[in-house]
């Protein structure tokens, strides 16, 4: 039975999201009944309608509810996966161009301000002091010692399954992604529409013919995955961007058998901002779930969790693809500077980088929230946000601000750039979402957070 402490510092519809998670993971609901409806469940646990609702789309977020219009939530079948990780208690933590005097919401801005500059000066300093070693050349898949910190970062945040002799580390995803074409030349590669547009480029540049996916309210489905010819997939499974959606546990296993079914077809796992995971449980990643089989490719970046200007990336390689990678890599320099590698390395082995984590998971919840509130305060009840409980950034659809060309362009005309989602779409854009925009909310000064949204709310209500 269902108990809330109004008296706990966790909020009431946390509270809920995690009791009924557990109820929904023990069995008590079987897949396909219908969570109670809203209104009931709040007059049962004497809550209101918005905690019940809240908690939810936390659930739909995680994959382990769908939200069907006019049938409510419906519970779905993880086939177990959800079991098979949980992230420990304690210990690791669970483009548009800037303008001058402009606020910039775009997606790929971060707070520079939460950068811990001086513990990470002060291991760069120790190094270039009393490490001459770091002048010589290294490893060609990257510093032995930051491969066993990624590798045990990944096992105990992600559930990544992994040696350190399966990574190499890179500088940035798109030279990954480089790596992995001359790996796979010959293939055809799927990639999700709306989506990564870089990730095509870069794929095409190298050769690699590409096919665009639609994705649903799962994700990327599988059946028309088969029906792409594709022998390679491109996802971002954890957070789908730019539209937020998680990946159900079955549409997983569905992706994980088709890449099974035939020798050379592999997953490519984007898994870039899987740290900012606010109040919901990250389900593991698709390598972990695929354990030992050997047909997902594990991609991740440290752009998000400290700069993009420190230009560290990492990839999983199957010990299939291993020593062909070694093979005709042989002769490659690693491209990330030792001194920087070696800086990452002590600053994970001292206990920096999850401590780090953890403080930008909390600036950037108390931000989330915020902007969430003062949006809905400005705008009122035609407003809508997805996406509101992991990454960092919005879909917001506004339809009473017009188009979404109207929506860009009025709130230019306020100081404030910003994307449609429509830019994400690299085909059939006309099954856009209207009147939606993308935003992001890393690089938002707290303090203009009231300003802003009151600037939208100026912009986006004009033609009312």
């Amino acid at each position: 039975m269902i108990a809330l402490d109004p008296k706990s510092r966790r909020p009431l519809y946390e509270q809920l999201y995690r009791e009924l998670e557990e109820e929904i993971l023990a069995g008590q609901y079987q897949p396909g009944q219908t969570l109670p409806g809203r209104r009931t469940m709040a007059e049962r646990l004497g809550v209101s309608v918005n905690t019940v609702d809240t908690a939810y789309q936390m659930l739909a977020a995680a994959g382990i509810v769908e939200s069907a219009e006019r049938r409510g939530f419906i519970v779905q079948d993880t086939g177990g996966m959800l079991h098979v990780y949980h992230p420990p208690a304690t210990g690791m933590p669970a483009g548009t161009e800037r303008r001058t005097g402009m606020t910039d919401l775009s997606t790929g801005s971060i707070d520079t301000g939460l950068f811990p500059v001086r513990q990470w000066g002060r291991i760069q300093r120790e190094l270039l002091y009393h490490n001459q070693e770091l002048w010589q050349r290294g490893d060609m898949q990257g510093d032995l010692n930051l491969r066993e910190q990624i590798a045990a970062y990944l096992s105990a945040s992600r559930g990544v399954e992994c040696t350190p002799e399966q990574i190499v580390v890179g500088a940035g995803i798109e030279y990954l992604l480089g790596c992995l074409a001359h790996l796979f030349q010959g293939s055809v590669a799927a990639i999700e529409n709306p989506g990564y547009s870089r990730t095509k480029a870069v794929l095409e540049n190298c050769g690699i013919r590409t096919r665009l996916v639609n994705i649903d309210a799962g994700g990327l489905p599988a059946d028309a995955l088969r029906e792409s010819g594709a022998n390679i997939c491109y996802i971002t499974p954890s957070h789908h961007f730019p539209t937020g959606v998680t990946m159900p546990a079955r549409r997983r296993a569905q992706l994980l058998t088709w890449a099974e079914e035939r020798e050379d077809r592999y997953i490519l796992e984007d898994d870039y901002d899987s740290e900012f995971r606010f109040d919901i449980r990250p389900l593991p990643s698709l390598q972990g779930m695929a354990g030992k089989r050997g047909h997902v490719i594990y991609l991740t970046t440290f752009s998000k969790s400290l700069a993009p200007g420190i230009r560290i990336a990492c990839m999983v390689l199957p010990e299939n693809l291993l020593q062909r990678y070694r093979q005709d890599f042989a002769l490659y320099a690693n491209t990330v500077s030792r001194v920087e590698q070696q800086t990452l390395a002590d600053f994970m082995a001292e206990g920096f980088f999850t401590r780090h984590i953890g403080r930008m998971r909390h600036a950037y919840k108390k931000r989330k929230t915020a902007f969430a509130a003062a949006l809905r305060t400005e705008l009122g009840g035609g407003l809508t946000i997805r996406s509101e409980h992991s990454g960092l950034h919005f879909l917001l659809t506004y339809p009473e601000a017009g188009s979404e060309r109207d929506m860009i362009r009025s709130a230019e005309r306020e100081g404030i750039l910003i994307r449609g989602l429509s830019d994400y779409y690299m085909a059939d854009a006309e099954s856009c979402p209207p009147s939606t925009v993308v935003a992001g909310y890393a690089g938002l000064d707290p303090s203009l957070i009231e300003e802003t949204a009151a600037a939208l709310a100026r912009a986006w209500r004009a033609r009312t």
